[in-house]
């Protein structure tokens, strides 16, 4: 009888012992499984870190969204590292490009983010998470979320947004009573070898001018740029496309010659100083970073000390 009793003992120590591991097994399992999250991207859904530590950023239409929103970039391409704003939140980073895989190895990302254009997503991931957007599919509002919703900084990113889209409504009514209601306002991109005017979605401002403010663009602009985003034109017909203000996004190492023709220097916004010429590096992007300082620059022009 204390055989049996003993061997009872016995198999239910293993026993025990066996649901305690089992318990460590599962509690551990569980810790990993909270590691990752699902995203859902407009691929489908992808298993991605939960807290991504190292970004490598292809996609130059969100990494200011990830840089505003405290995510950890290691690998950038180059229009973002030329971007001056960038500066502080890109010093320790590497410029690669979709093509260059050995790099971005070398980055061991844990996280990869890509435009739905770029070459070799599969290889891509296969060395890390790969989620890819499509530029201007989503409003520049809802990207900011969705990269907040990505890199666990969804209440982040929405308090930007309110807080951005007050700002900017704000200053767009005081703007619009200074200047009153029906001014026009055009964005003008390029060089002597090509000039473009720009709709209300493209970068450059737009989208706070536009749509934000809710400032008007002339009737030519409208009719051309603002479906397609930006519309090609020549420098005879520039005066054709200027409103009653005129945002020029210069590059200051292009040819810009056709500032001293007759043609532009007799436009009304010229003649009557209504030009605001900004660094195009640094007006190229809509993320917050860069929809912060176009805001600022646009309000200290239009309203100065009424502001």
């Amino acid at each position: 009888m204390k055989k049996i009793l003993i061997s009872i003992m016995i198999i239910m120590m293993i026993f025990g012992s066996a649901c305690s591991q089992n318990s460590i097994k599962t509690s551990k399992d569980t810790s990993k499984e909270a590691e990752t999250i699902t995203y859902k991207s407009e691929n489908g859904p992808i298993k991605v870190p939960a807290h991504p530590k190292r970004i490598v950023a292809l996609n130059g239409s969100t990494s200011g969204d990830i840089m505003k929103l405290g995510g950890n970039i290691v690998g950038v391409e180059k229009y973002s590292m030329a971007n001056p704003l960038y500066k502080k939140y890109l010093k320790n980073a590497t410029v690669v490009s979709d093509e260059d895989l050995e790099k971005i190895i070398e980055l061991k990302p844990d996280l990869i983010i890509a435009g739905s254009t770029d070459k070799n997503l599969d290889k891509l991931s296969k060395i890390a998470p790969t989620v890819s957007y499509t530029y201007n599919k989503l409003g520049y509002l809802d990207q900011v979320i969705e990269i907040g919703k990505l890199i666990n900084k969804k209440k982040q990113a929405q308090e930007w947004v309110n807080n951005f889209k007050k700002r900017a409504s704000d200053a767009g009514e005081k703007i619009k009573n200074k200047i009153g209601n029906n001014s026009t306002v055009t964005i003008l991109g390029g060089d002597n070898k090509q000039l473009y005017v720009f709709g209300s979605n493209w970068g450059r401002g737009s989208e706070i001018l536009y749509q934000a403010m809710g400032l008007k663009m002339p009737a030519k602009v409208t009719a051309n740029a603002l479906k397609p985003g930006y519309y090609v034109i020549s420098s005879e017909v520039l005066p054709q496309y200027i409103g009653d203000y005129l945002i020029y996004i210069k590059d200051s190492a292009a040819d810009n010659s056709f500032q001293n023709t007759d043609t532009y220097k007799n436009i009304p916004a010229v003649k009557n100083n209504r030009v605001l010429e900004v660094d195009a590096n640094k007006f190229y992007f809509n993320d917050p970073i860069s929809l912060d300082y176009e805001l600022d620059t646009f309000i200290n022009y239009f309203l100065g000390n009424s502001k």
